[in-house]
């Protein structure tokens, strides 16, 4: 008995000593020398990314206002990435792999709406307390957000003006401004496919808004009514359909963040605020394919 009671203790010893071991005690082949190759932090160059926050005020606050911009810029230049991916798919007629692209989009937007919910949590009285520090610094000045715009075709050119103080960076949000966006090449895909599209969209001025037109409407009309002969062209207009709400979406909560931090105040940047946010709400990139839904 005395010794079964060894054995037992023993093992109940083993397993105590088990318990309170490091999980890396027993991964022997973990790398733990780095003094000549590179680390998690050097391929990420995470000493730049968090160096990079750099607050004006000694206000608490000012870093979660900080983080939250940053990151959501980090996140355009990914939707930038695969938009622009995309486009370049649905040209070379690889709908399948437009998809990818496109859906992944979409669960980026679906991130970014979520950090207005931690935007959110800034009062009103704490973001009065260095809100004077930002000028007119604004939102509004996001050359990123510009790009993903002119990439849906909603285009103007009083924008332009605001990043002539960096001449490369005017050059590269001009040559967006001319080039065709992602409507654009969905409608060029229709024409491919055999539907009557009129000359005058498929040959327009890319630096103009898109604006609806009645053949590009019936064209879509045929595929929603035809699914199983148009299934890609159906895939991308549903797609595109997700995207554009996903984008409205993330105005709306913009517009109401807003209003829940300043209220009807003028913007930072000289707009209008909240006034102004509601009044991008009504812009349309796809219009077609939300007047077909109440004629199917």
């Amino acid at each position: 008995m005395n010794q079964f009671k060894r054995k037992r203790s023993n093992h109940m010893t083993e397993r105590n000593r088990q318990k309170h071991v490091s999980p890396t005690e027993n991964e022997s082949n973990i790398h733990t020398d780095f003094l000549q190759n590179m680390t998690y932090g050097d391929y990420l160059q995470l000493d730049q990314i968090l160096s990079g926050q750099k607050r004006l005020s000694d206000h608490h606050d000012e870093m979660l206002f900080i983080i939250i911009h940053q990151v959501s810029e980090l996140w355009m230049k990914l939707i930038l990435h695969e938009t622009k991916a995309a486009i370049e798919s649905i040209k070379r007629d690889d709908l399948s792999t437009s998809f990818k692209q496109l859906a992944r989009v979409s669960k980026i937007q679906n991130q970014i709406i979520q950090a207005w919910d931690v935007l959110s949590t800034l009062t009103p009285s704490e973001y009065m307390e260095f809100r004077d520090h930002l000028g007119q610094a604004s939102g509004f000045q996001s050359y990123q957000y510009r790009l993903i715009e002119f990439a849906l075709g909603y285009k103007t050119p009083h924008v332009l003006k605001i990043y002539e103080k960096d001449p490369k960076l005017l050059e590269v949000l001009t040559e967006a401004y001319h080039a065709p966006g992602l409507y654009d090449v969905a409608i060029q895909a229709l024409a491919k496919a055999g539907f009557s599209i009129d000359s005058e969209v498929l040959n327009r001025d890319y630096s103009k808004a898109y604006e609806g037109n009645a053949s590009v409407k019936e064209a879509w009309l045929a595929v929603y009514k035809q699914v199983d002969q148009n299934w890609d062209l159906y895939e991308l207009a549903e797609k595109l359909v997700d995207i554009e709400d996903w984008l409205q979406q993330w105005r709306f909560r913009h517009m109401k963040t807003v209003e829940r931090i300043i209220g009807f105040k003028t913007g930072t940047g000289g707009s209008s605020g909240v006034q102004y946010l509601k009044k991008v709400l009504d812009q349309r990139f796809f219009p077609e394919l939300w007047d077909i839904r109440t004629e199917l």
